[in-house]
């Protein structure tokens, strides 16, 4: 179920990327926000938009709904964690090399 959720997610994220980048540009970052009228440039008759914004508007409910059914699904799957440092040593399987000590070196005396 996550894994059909995660590719509905990436092609929503996708398509809404696309039709982003499609739309004409009107100028100024948030021109249509402010405008002469304030908040009225955003509620006015070129505010309702074109197909691309309606089908802007539909990409977004479905990716934060994808993306609010993904947080949920995820957070009630039980994942164990677990360390190789949580292990002792004698589980870890681990052969035992033997390596002599080294010899001590020969310090000449003089005599």
């Amino acid at each position: 179920m996550g894994s059909v959720l995660l590719v509905l997610q990436l092609i929503v994220a996708i398509f809404l990327v696309a039709v982003i980048l499609m739309q004409r540009s009107n100028g100024g970052a948030l021109s249509g926000l402010g405008g002469d009228s304030g908040i009225g440039g955003l509620l006015s008759a070129r505010g309702k938009g074109n197909i691309l914004t309606r089908i802007t508007a539909v990409l977004a409910t479905l990716f934060f709904g994808l993306s609010m059914a993904l947080s949920i699904y995820f957070s009630r799957i039980e994942v164990k964690r677990t360390s190789i440092v949580d292990t002792p040593a004698a589980e870890q399987n681990i052969p035992a090399e033997e390596t002599p000590a080294p010899a001590e070196p020969q310090v000449p005396t003089a005599e």
